[in-house]
């Protein structure tokens, strides 16, 4: 078996639990795969415009549209945690991406990448498993589907998809996620504490994966012959990227490799 193919076949997958089983298993056999230099073909029939595979809920709306519930009812804890589980679902499939779409790096990309879908697996898993014990599933409620429409818009250029996927929407998470415990942990229900410590460990890992992201865009970047600073505010007004608010998480920021400078940045736009 050959890692970005499979790849592949893992990301047209619709069905969230055969997939997160999928991403875990791929990732646990990833080493001892090989690595092909040519990007696998799209199964016959299916169009990029197909992809990721998805099931037939949630029912997806823009972002605009979607309706904001307060934390402190639990159904509006279901929603909140629904919408972040939807997240990790999207964000499986944006490592695979990552994984099968793009040729010619080094071998340790498409592991680093592998990971990252193997423990969005987890975090999706973690999440799901919160709503279904509190009488939801995934699929229950509307979401949206910003992330991966910068996914298509970066789908021909590596470059462009390092800096504005991982660094730069995953990395909203960074300073999202502490602003959502705290709300949670104002709460003080059971079911808001427990959802406060699985945030802990999407937060620890997350920290990992935008690491991921900013090494591979500084690695690509110094391949092409940019100057990763520069070059990350020319992408942002290309690619229209969504700006960016604070406050931000600065400490989680520079675990996951941003300089000083770049912090800089983000306070100015």
């Amino acid at each position: 078996m050959e890692l970005r193919h499979r790849a592949l076949q893992v990301l047209c997958l619709a069905d969230p639990e055969q997939k997160a089983a999928a991403a875990l298993d791929l990732h646990a056999q990833a080493a001892t795969l090989s690595i092909a230099d040519s990007t696998p073909t799209l199964p016959h029939g299916t169009h990029d415009r197909d992809l990721p595979g998805r099931p037939e809920r949630p029912e997806l709306r823009r972002h605009t549209d979607m309706a904001r519930r307060s934390p402190a009812t639990p159904e509006g804890r279901a929603v909140l945690i629904h919408a972040i589980a939807h997240i990790e679902f999207n964000a499986i499939n944006l490592a695979l991406d990552a994984v099968w779409r793009f040729g010619g790096m080094p071998r340790a990309y498409y592991l680093d990448w592998m990971l990252v879908a193997a423990e969005e697996a987890r975090h999706f898993r973690l999440l799901r498993d919160h709503l279904r014990s509190h009488g939801h599933d995934y699929g229950d409620f509307p979401a949206h589907q910003g992330l991966w429409t910068m996914c298509e818009k970066t789908s021909h250029d590596i470059l462009a998809r390092m800096a504005l996927v991982p660094r730069t929407l995953e990395a909203r998470g960074l300073d999202a996620t502490p602003q959502i415990q705290a709300k949670l942990r104002q709460v003080g229900a059971p079911d808001a504490l427990a959802a406060v410590a699985i945030l802990d460990i999407i937060l620890r890992d997350e920290v990992g994966h935008v690491a991921i992201g900013n090494h591979w865009y500084r690695w690509l970047c110094e391949r092409e012959g940019h100057d990763p600073e520069t070059h990350y505010g020319t992408l942002v007004t290309e690619y229209e990227a969504p700006r960016l608010k604070p406050p931000f998480n600065e400490a989680a920021r520079r675990k996951a490799g941003f300089t000083d400078n770049e912090l800089r940045w983000l306070q100015q736009i």
